[in-house]
C-alpha cells in the first residue's frame, strides 16, 4: 500500500499554522526587530536532555507533519487582526509578519529513526527572526508524536509480529486522535479505528462492532446474523456481552467455521483467549481468529505471548505515550552571528543554568557508531570535524532547503525505516525492563 494525502479541510487540517505558537515568541520577534538582532544568521536545535523514565530509546516522528506546519506558517488578514486588536506587538512588527515565509534551511534525523539523549533531532537554520517563530510549532509535533511513536514501537516489539490495531480517537482530542494514528503507524502498528487518519494518510482502517450493536437487538443471535448478514463471514464478532463460551458457539453456528475472528474486551484474557480457542477448533473454526482489546499496554501484551491471541487493540495507553505523554525535546539557541551581515562567522552559545537545564553549545553533527556486526554501540554528537570513520554514518539529513520542503516521503517508507532502525539496536532495546539508554551519547569537540 503507498499512503496517500488528501486534505479533508477543517478539523483534520488548518489553514494556517501561525497562531500554533506562544505570545512571546512574537514579543521577542518583536524586540529583536527593535535592536537589531532580528536578521542574525542563527541555529537552533531540537533535543530533549534525558528519555522518559525507563525508556532504552526513543522514535522520531512526526517530521512530516513538522514540514507542513512551517509552509503553511502564514499570517492571513484574519490573523493579523486578531494579532492588532489584542496588542500583542506593534505595527512594524505587524508588517513584518505579513510576509513572512520560513526562507531558511532544516536538517534533522529522517523520521522513524531512533534517538538519544543530546541527539540534535531537528536543526533549524535561519535569521533570528523566521526561527524563533517555529519553536513552539515544532515542539508541540515532535514531542507528542515521538511519544506515541515510542509507545508504539514498545507495543510492537511486545506484540512479536503480531498485528496491531491503534483504537484511541475516543480518549483524545479529535486532532490529536489523527496524529496519534499516524505516529502509532510509524511505530508498527498496523491499522487504525479512525477513519480521518485514513483518508489524510492512508493508514488502512478497520472496525466491525461494539457492545451497543448487540444491546440493540432483542438477543444475541439477532445481533449476530444481523452483521454477519451485512458483513459476510469473515467479521469479527464481539463475544463479551453476556456469556463468552455461549456468544463463541453461537457465532460458529451463524457464520460457520470461516467465521472471520471473535473480539475480547473484558475478564482475565490470558485465561478467556485459551479457552476460546480450545473451544473454536473443537467446533471446526480452527483458522477463526482472536483479537483482544480492553485497555491494553506494553506490559498486558508481553504477558500474553504465550496465549493464542492473533490481534491486539489498543487505544488509551497508546494515545496517552503509555505513562510518557511527551518527550521534554526543547528548542534552543546553540548558535548566532555575531552581526546581520551574512558573512559573519557562526559563534556557539549555550545556557548555563543550575538543576540540569543547561544546553551544549554550537552546530551539531550526529553519527551512530555500530560494532562488526553492525549493531549501534555509541551516538556520537560533534561540533568539529567529522571522524572519518563515521562520515558515513551521520543522521542528519536536508528536510528544507531555501525555504523549500525537500524530502517529502511515503508514510509506508517512514513505518519501514523505524524497523529497520529499532532491528539494528541492541536486543536489550526491546526489553520492558526499566533502564537506562540502550547506547551512550559521546560528545566530540
Amino acid at each position: 500500500m503507498n499512503s496517500g494525502e488528501h486534505d479533508l479541510g477543517l478539523p483534520v487540517d488548518v489553514p494556517s499554522t501561525a497562531l500554533f505558537t506562544d505570545h512571546y515568541e512574537l514579543t521577542m520577534l518583536q524586540g529583536a526587530l527593535k535592536s537589531g538582532t532580528a536578521d542574525r544568521r542563527s541555529v537552533f536545535e531540537v533535543f530533549t536532555r534525558r528519555l522518559p523514565e525507563g525508556r532504552r530509546y526513543g522514535v522520531v516522528a512526526g517530521t512530516g507533519r513538522v514540514l507542513d506546519a512551517v509552509e503553511n506558517f502564514r499570517f492571513d488578514a484574519g490573523v493579523l487582526a486578531f494579532l492588532r486588536e489584542r496588542g500583542v506587538v506593534d505595527a512594524p512588527t505587524l508588517d513584518w509578519l505579513a510576509s513572512y515565509r520560513f526562507s531558511g534551511d532544516i536538517w534533522g534525523y529522517p523520521e522513524g529513526e531512533t534517538y538519544f539523549p543530546g541527539s540534535p533531532i531537528l536543526r533549524v537554520e535561519g535569521s533570528f527572526a523566521e526561527c524563533v517563530l517555529l519553536e513552539t510549532v515544532i515542539l508541540s509535533i515532535l514531542n507528542h508524536d515521538s511519544a506515541i511513536a515510542a509507545a508504539a514501537s514498545r507495543m510492537a516489539s511486545a506484540a512479536g509480529g503480531r498485528p496491531l490495531i491503534e483504537m484511541g480517537a475516543r480518549r483524545t482530542h479529535e486532532l490529536a486522535a489523527v496524529a496519534a494514528a499516524r505516529a502509532a503507524y510509524v511505530g508498527g502498528f498496523t491499522t487504525t479505528s479512525d477513519l480521518a487518519a485514513g483518508f489524510r494518510y492512508g493508514i488502512p482502517t478497520v472496525g466491525t462492532s461494539a457492545h451497543s450493536f448487540t444491546l440493540v437487538h432483542d438477543s444475541e443471535r439477532d445481533a449476530f446474523r444481523a452483521q454477519v448478514d451485512a458483513l459476510g463471514r469473515g467479521t469479527t464478532l464481539l463475544v463479551d456481552t453476556y456469556d463468552v463460551g455461549e456468544a463463541v458457539r453461537m457465532a460458529v453456528e451463524i457464520a460457520g467455521p470461516d467465521l472471520g475472528a471473535v473480539r475480547i474486551d473484558s475478564g482475565d484474557l490470558l485465561l478467556v483467549a485459551h479457552r476460546v480457542r480450545q473451544q473454536l477448533d473443537e467446533l471446526g473454526a480452527t483458522n477463526t481468529k482472536i483479537v483482544v482489546t480492553s485497555d491494553l499496554d506494553e506490559y498486558a501484551i508481553a504477558s500474553l505471548a504465550a496465549a493464542p491471541v492473533d490481534a491486539y487493540g489498543v487505544g488509551t495507553q497508546l494515545v496517552t505515550g503509555s505513562g510518557h505523554p511527551t518527550c521534554s525535546m526543547v528548542y534552543k539557541l546553540v548558535a548566532r552571528a555575531r552581526s546581520a551581515d551574512p558573512k559573519a562567522p557562526l559563534e556557539p552559545v549555550a545556557k548555563k543554568s543550575l538543576g540540569g537545564k543547561s544546553s551544549l553549545g554550537g552546530r551539531k553533527w550526529a553519527a551512530r557508531r555500530v560494532d562488526a556486526q553492525g549493531v549501534a554501540e555509541a551516538e556520537v554528537i560533534g561540533t568539529g570535524p567529522v571522524p572519518g570513520d563515521l562520515a558515513d554514518r551521520q543522521l542528519l539529513v536536508e528536510l528544507v532547503k531555501g525555504g523549500d520542503v525537500v524530502a517529502r516521503e511515503p508514510l509506508d517508507s517512514v513505518r519501514e525505516r523505524h524497523a529497520a532502525a529499532r532491528g539494528r539496536l541492541p536486543l536489550s532495546a526491546t526489553q520492558l525492563s526499566r533502564g537506562e539508554a540502550v547506547i551512550p551519547t559521546e560528545y566530540l569537540a
